[in-house]
């Protein structure tokens, strides 16, 4: 009796325990996993234009086995898609077509659900499901883009302006593109719906082309061709000869201030390192301080013609292309982008418009560089300079002293080289030196655009 108690206790603990393991197996086994798949619509902020397909992404560690699209509508629902897999996956990009006739349908908000089953053996061999629904709001119609009013003509190397309006609901990003991809920030402007910019033509670019560009949330796309006038202004192009001279004095001097010449003993290295390396990284350092555009919206963009140099006389001009040689071989080559202006030393450097002091630092070549931002994207850059009369972030009123003229950088004489920017892109400082200019292609413009929109 004894013994036949202890058999049936031994089974009974046998059975417990394989019943344990046999719980710990379904726990712990990746075939019983309880994690449901994961639902995401992918590249979607809740809008829809029944024209460019939803993406549903659908992931799941055991393998998706089911999954089914539905779209539920004032009408009632509508399967989109259904599909049971043959050979389970553990990622699926779906995507998702507007069913036929869906364009024409009325309804301004829907909602999909998407459901998915995994081929996990919980939940007594079902698996584990997953439900989701998102919802959208469907338009259908591009946004409306018109011009009000722009400058004439560009110039190549030079600055144009235009003024427009864009009409939607759910706005999603408008801006300018140039042919050469360059996308321009336009500004809210005077009233709800209308917008400003400048616009510039690099003087290293052929042709230029400008599009206004509106896109709304669903991603419907509008597109409107700013009709400018193109000049083909041709520039100097200069070649120079490299003298042992220069090579063993400023250019020597210079090596010994850049870290991408340290190590570098070959004098025509060095020149074409500065030239084109250090030179490189300067106008980069530029473009990046001179390509900021407000958000706020503006009512007016008043300015005066520039000269930063009373009786200053032009020793270098914009968009001079120089190609520099040694001994009758090519070595380097650079564009000037500025116009270099001098007059007795350390001239006292003014602004005749009001600004904020974005940058007063060294930059390399540019040596002691000052940079003023005028709003619009219109900037201008003074280098150098001997000494600076203020201080970055620092707001200058019209006819403020800001700096001196010097010979810092890569200077052969005490002179200014005076920039001027739009969104990052150098342009003609002629162009901002003229008033007639400034009056025609600036000020007459926003006037008589003002004038259309109050009519509107």
């Amino acid at each position: 009796m004894k013994r036949k108690n202890n058999s049936s206790s031994f089974g009974v603990l046998f059975l417990l325990l394989v019943i344990i393991a046999g719980g710990l197996y379904v726990y712990f086994s990746a075939t019983f996993e309880r994690v449901p798949p994961r639902i995401t619509l992918q590249e979607s902020n809740g809008y829809w234009n029944l024209k460019k397909p939803l993406k549903i992404k659908i992931d799941d560690e055991s393998g998706i086995h089911a999954y089914k699209i539905i779209m539920h509508t004032k009408d009632g629902d509508k399967t989109l898609q259904y599909e049971q897999l043959l050979m389970p996956q553990k990622e699926l990009l779906i995507e998702v077509k507007p069913p036929r006739g869906a364009y024409t349908m009325k309804d301004k908000d829907i909602k999909l659900y998407v459901e998915a089953q995994d081929i996990s053996k919980w939940n007594f061999f079902k698996g584990n499901i997953a439900q989701k629904s998102f919802d959208l709001t469907i338009d259908k119609k591009r946004p409306r883009v018109s011009i009000v009013g722009n400058s004439y003509k560009i110039s190549r190397g030079g600055s144009a302006l235009v003024i427009f309006r864009v009409e939607d609901a759910n706005i999603d990003d408008i801006y300018i593109l140039s042919n050469h991809n360059k996308h321009f920030k336009a500004q809210p402007f005077y009233k709800e719906g209308y917008y400003i910019a400048l616009l510039a033509w690099p003087v290293k670019d052929s042709s230029f082309k400008a599009t206004v560009i509106a896109t709304d949330k669903a991603g419907n796309i509008a597109k409107s061709y700013v009709p400018l006038y193109l000049k083909n202004k041709e520039y100097r192009l200069s070649r120079i000869t490299l003298s042992d001279k220069f090579l063993n004095g400023k250019i020597y001097d210079l090596a010994e201030d850049f870290e991408e010449t340290q190590g570098v003993d070959d004098k025509l290295e060095q020149f074409k390192i500065i030239n084109e390396d250090v030179r490189a990284k300067n106008e980069k350092l530029i473009h990046k301080i001179t390509s900021k555009v407000s958000d706020e919206m503006i009512d007016d963009f008043k300015i005066r013609r520039m000269y930063p140099l009373k009786n200053g006389a032009v020793v270098a001009y914009f968009g001079d292309h120089r190609k520099y040689y040694y001994k009758g071989k090519f070595i380097s080559e650079a564009y000037h982008l500025g116009l270099d202006m001098a007059s007795h030393a350390m001239a006292p450097i003014k602004t005749q418009n009001s600004a904020k002091v974005v940058f007063a630092n060294d930059n390399g070549l540019y040596g002691n560089m000052l940079s003023l931002s005028y709003g619009l994207g219109l900037y201008t850059i003074y280098g150098h300079c001997s000494s600076f009369d203020v201080t970055e972030g620092e707001e200058v009123p019209a006819g403020s002293k800001i700096a001196n003229t010097g010979k810092s950088g890569y200077a052969m004489g005490d002179h200014l080289h005076f920039g001027v920017l739009v969104q990052g892109i150098e342009v003609r400082p002629q162009e901002w030196m003229d008033r007639q200019w400034i009056k025609l292609n600036i000020s007459d413009i926003i006037k008589n655009a003002k004038k259309i929109i109050d009519e509107q």
